[in-house]
């Protein structure tokens, strides 16, 4: 699940992108020009953003250029165009921009450009915490960095509700995992409800569905007998 900003200035572009993510669990954000852009880059900080060439106000290789020099190329860009040229999306690239989608999109290849995009997202973020993981002296008066632990132990309410999760692993197989126990927990807690579990997770229940089977999630698991 992640937070996404597309910005486009057509309508059914827009709508159709939301459409998709939204069904695939994301959060969506709409910008239909720069200046809507750059407000919500600010406010929401998205998790990636999905980025328009040609724009009315301020191309989108403008504004690609604009947020690397301010330093706020902090997520992957993934930009799109049914128009640009091969120089225009090398230039991007140059810039900053993770990939290139040409219009019109294919479902395919959005969802595989935004998964690969997440993914570098998120290894990112771990290797930034890596850097800023706190340091010990030894008696040398080296400094060294404190191993982390490669267990991640989630407890939650209620009894044998403490999951443990190898970060040693892949980061998709990690995620499953940690989905799997998620959804796990939230189909007990509701005694297999799906409808009061698609509410707690926010999932449209056919999105739901297709994610717990995804999953393997045993769906009589929660329910009592």
């Amino acid at each position: 699940m992640a937070n996404i900003l597309v910005v486009d200035d057509e309508l059914g572009i827009r709508d159709l992108l939301c459409e998709i993510l939204n069904d695939e669990g994301h959060t969506v954000d709409v910008a239909e020009n720069a200046a809507q852009a750059r407000a919500a880059r600010l406010a929401l900080c998205p998790d990636l953003v999905l980025l328009d060439i040609w724009m009315p106000d301020t191309d989108g290789v403008t504004l690609l250029k604009e947020w690397s020099g301010a330093g706020l190329l902090t997520m992957p860009v993934i930009m799109m165009s049914g128009h640009a040229t091969i120089d225009t999306a090398v230039e991007a690239t140059r810039i900053g921009a993770m990939a290139f989608l040409e219009k019109p999109i294919t479902m395919q290849k959005l969802l595989k450009a935004v998964e690969q995009g997440l993914t570098r997202n998120s290894l990112r973020k771990m290797m930034a915490s890596a850097a800023a993981a706190p340091t010990l002296r030894t008696g040398t008066g080296a400094r060294q960095t404190e191993p982390t632990s490669a267990l991640l132990e989630v407890s939650e309410q209620g009894p044998q509700a403490t999951r443990s999760f190898m970060l040693d692993k892949p980061l998709r197989e990690g995620r499953d995992e940690y989905e799997k126990a998620y959804f796990e927990f939230h189909l007990a807690k509701e005694n297999g409800s799906m409808t009061r579990v698609s509410e707690k997770t926010g999932l449209e229940r056919t999105h739901l569905y297709r994610k717990l089977k995804q999953l393997g999630v045993d769906l009589s698991r929660g329910k009592k007998s």
